[in-house]
């Protein structure tokens, strides 16, 4: 299995052997407890359903799903190669992860609301000066005029900002404590405090 559940405890910095700072954010990561094996010959592919985090109230369907395995917040499948390895009720933990490992982390953006064009697409805005005393900010021409004679979808325009699954791939386990169940990753990572988060091994380093 190549995936882990977690949660976003923060961000600090520490210092290397050489001296250097290095900013790190500290993530939770696990244990997470397997709640159902998928098979080929039943679901059509081979995968492990892990559970995290704890949920304040669940219903009778998902009780019955659990069956007594706990109370989760968090689901998600991952895929694997060989299901032997694996049974209902085995933890996973912070352990799959060591020094010097790459790893890619999604999770859900922070919120930002409404925004502008600038502030949500990078917009240069308009001319300070030349009598444009209002247009500072403002997106500017959306189209053309007889042909086509609409605005086309997916124009970049002001609107909701924030709040999409966000991948940030390769980045470095730069410490894993398997007794406390936490990773320090360097850089920064999607989401607020307390976000739910994905780290997976990363798909583009061996």
């Amino acid at each position: 299995m190549n995936g882990l559940l977690g949660k976003k405890l923060g961000m600090t910095h520490i210092f290397q052997e050489d001296g250097i700072v290095t900013p790190v954010t500290a993530i939770e990561a696990g244990p997470c407890v397997v709640t159902q094996i998928k098979t080929l010959e039943k679901d059509g592919y081979r995968a492990i359903q892990l559970g995290f985090g704890h949920a304040k109230k669940i219903n009778s369907p998902l009780r019955g799903h659990l069956k007594g395995l706990g109370e989760f917040r968090y689901f998600r499948e991952f895929r694997v190669d060989n299901l032997q390895d694996y049974s209902l009720g085995q933890s996973i933990d912070a352990a799959m992860f060591s020094p010097g490992d790459y790893v890619d982390v999604i999770g859900v953006s922070k919120g930002k609301g409404f925004a502008g064009v600038v502030k949500r697409h990078h917009f240069a805005g308009g001319p300070k000066t030349h009598g444009q005393s209002d247009r500072h900010r403002a997106p500017g021409s959306i189209g053309s005029t007889t042909t086509p004679g609409r605005v086309f979808k997916g124009l970049r325009m002001a609107g909701h900002m924030g709040v999409d699954q966000v991948t940030v791939q390769n980045l470095k386990v730069v410490r894993s404590d398997k007794d406390k169940n936490v990773l320090l990753i360097k850089g920064a990572v999607p989401g607020a405090k307390n976000g739910f988060l994905i780290i997976r091994k990363a798909k583009k380093k061996g």
